[in-house]
């Protein structure tokens, strides 16, 4: 019972910090392989999938028609997924002011993925960048985007998520602790090579390596690993800034995140040839580390808690260890029933056990074999 205690422990460890302090080992001893090369400025098409956006759409579209990017070579589309609110009329308004903007229909509702499917086919750019609805971009974030392929080996490129937080919701902090240390661990590893996450909201690719996918599939996730099997690289620019508001429910944030990761695990088992390290090397590894791992967290936390119980009966030291687990855990549940704000002491283990709650219930729902296609906005 010891060993299988012990080796939960070590694999949580090495989960959370010791595959970061690895890529950061890597990172410092590797030579940036970047080659800014001054080339012509590409053209460029954002891409917004949207349904029943109304209350923000104007604002997101206007926001990318006025980043700090030569204008000639800058259009929006938007394509509404039959939404049933004033999303249409409103960028139909804009379309008629500004022939920068396109607005499609997609009929009947598809999904996100057959919405961005039937995108590429109007699109003639040199690279696409995804946003969300309600993403609004820092005025040089596409600039900046697009410089980082400059490096002929890039094929793929995220930005930086930045949560909001104006009401100091306790999951707002979780939320934003989360994404730093998630974007810290792209900075590691953009110097080691590829990075493994993205953020769906500030994204971009070369419009030669953009894949159709089934509608099932989460672009946000697939697509970068595609561009990993066609031989190029997935970089984070964190000059490229998303502003985005994080949720005030936990019951809100703990669905998107089920979502999230069941699509997310689907990718993973459609995209397992890439789990080959004979064919793939470091990014296998990587791979396996950041996500497969990351996403069974929850199995070694539950299994190290039941451990732990029969252990304590044993020995003192033990005992410690139990104490210290209730205690995290305690401190989750306390700030799931009394959310107490800007807290770290709450909101660290309320938004981590959040998480890996999700995917308990994005691991059930796997097994049985569901799929998602369509989606709400992100306040559902």
């Amino acid at each position: 019972m010891e060993i299988f205690f012990w080796g939960c422990i070590c694999i949580l460890f090495y989960v959370y910090l010791g595959y970061p302090m690895l890529m950061w080992l890597l990172s410092v001893n590797s030579k940036s392989n970047t080659k800014n090369k001054v080339v012509e400025l590409p053209s460029v098409v954002v891409v917004i999938a949207a349904f029943n956006e109304e209350n923000s759409i104007k604002k997101t579209v206007e926001n990318k028609l006025s980043q700090k990017y030569d204008e000639t070579k800058l259009s929006v589309i938007v394509v509404s997924d039959s939404s049933t609110d004033s999303t249409d009329k409103i960028v139909a308004e804009l379309q008629s002011k500004n022939d920068r903007v396109t607005l499609l229909r997609q009929e009947p509702r598809a999904g996100k993925t057959s919405a961005l499917n039937w995108a590429k086919d109007y699109i003639t750019s040199d690279i696409i960048v995804f946003s969300d609805a309600n993403s609004i971009y820092s005025s040089n974030a596409i600039s900046n985007l697009v410089q980082m392929f400059s490096d002929s080996e890039t094929g793929y490129v995220t930005g930086k998520m930045v949560y909001v937080n104006s009401e100091g919701s306790l999951v707002g902090d979780g939320c934003s602790a989360y994404m730093k240390y998630e974007n810290k661990l792209r900075e590691f590893e953009t110097k080691v090579g590829s990075i493994v996450g993205v953020d769906g909201g500030i994204d971009a690719i070369r419009t030669s390596l953009f894949k159709k996918l089934s509608a099932d599939q989460l672009p946000d996730f697939v697509q970068p690993l595609w561009t990993v099997r066609q031989g190029f690289k997935v970089k984070y620019c964190e000059t490229a800034l998303l502003k985005e508001e994080s949720l005030y429910e936990g019951d809100s944030e703990f669905r998107m995140r089920v979502r999230g990761s069941l699509r997310a695990l689907w990718a993973l088992f459609d995209m397992r040839i890439l789990f080959n390290p004979f064919k793939f090397g470091l990014f296998s590894f990587q791979l396996f580390s950041h996500k497969l791992l990351r996403y069974f967290a929850v199995v070694f936390m539950i299994a190290a808690l039941v451990a732990n119980i029969p252990l304590a009966a044993t020995d003192s030291f033990y005992q410690l260890t139990l104490a210290i687990q209730t205690v995290f855990y305690l401190l989750a549940y306390l700030g799931y029933k009394n959310p107490l704000r800007n807290n770290v002491v709450f909101s660290a283990p309320y938004y981590f056990c959040l998480v890996n709650l999700a995917c308990i219930f994005a691991l059930y729902r796997f097994i049985r074999k569901e799929k998602i296609v369509t989606w709400k906005p992100r306040e559902g």
